[in-house]
């Protein structure tokens, strides 16, 4: 007999984006057939649309593997938090539903799970810059941004703010997270860094969604810089429960 496959959690906040959000789950089912799949679609009170959550419950409808919730906590980072929860695989999965991140990444990083990382994080500034529809200010301002906390953190990572990763599951309920907005996203990695956790790193493009709308503005730069020197400075007790 062959052993069970192994279950992966994936979590994914959706608001406006129905066909995109549909395109990924397959997508994702297609590339890593071998294992079994959680879909955790949290959607907003306010911002998912009709035709949003009317693809969700096709989808649900459709595959038991798909479960849909509505977030209690505020904004994103509160959403993937209320959906860290109810992971109940081996691997948790943070990507986006508007395939910003690219599904095709996904066996790589497992693979990587599979070697023995506690995470698996992408990068789209190795192997040459990997962005699609990028302002190209915001693209010297990112390489910046990278290039100073890689060196305030002493890591070898060169993408700590794309948020396509991967998790052992006890690591995102062990860890205290304390950022709703989007500066979660960087949270989400420099506070494993500060804990020890290994972290393997993985080409993956990014490109501009093209459906929906982004809900992440420029000065929100400015937050991730203060959760990014509060991280750095912060007791380890007080990033864990």
């Amino acid at each position: 007999m062959h052993p069970p496959a192994k279950k992966v959690s994936v979590v994914l906040p959706a608001t406006d984006e129905p066909l995109s959000l549909e395109e990924t789950v397959r997508r994702v089912r297609e590339q890593s057939p071998e294992y079994s799949f959680q879909f955790i679609i949290v959607t907003h009170p306010k911002l998912t649309t009709p035709e949003c959550r009317e693809m969700i419950a096709k989808l649900a409808k459709e595959s038991r593997d798909v479960e849909t919730f509505e977030q209690k906590r505020p904004k994103l980072g509160g959403a993937i938090q209320d959906g860290f929860e109810r992971c109940s695989g081996e691997y948790s999965v943070l990507m986006s539903s508007d395939l910003e991140t690219d599904p095709a990444a996904l066996p790589e990083m497992l693979a990587a799970m599979q070697g023995g990382a506690d995470i698996a994080a992408t990068t789209r500034w190795r192997g040459g810059v990997r962005f699609k529809g990028y302002d190209p200010l915001k693209l010297v301002l990112n390489f910046c941004f990278q290039n100073f906390f890689r060196l305030l953190f002493w890591t070898r990572l060169t993408d700590l703010t794309y948020a396509y990763r991967i998790y052992r599951t006890p690591i995102v309920k062990h860890i205290c997270w304390e950022e709703f907005g989007f500066p979660f996203l960087f949270e989400s990695i420099v506070k494993p860094l500060r804990l020890g956790y290994s972290v393997v790193e993985i080409q993956a493009p990014w490109r501009s969604r093209h459906e929906g709308v982004s809900h992440n503005s420029f000065w929100q730069t400015a937050d991730y810089l203060r959760v990014g020197l509060r991280v750095r400075f912060q007791s380890k007790k007080k990033m864990v429960y």
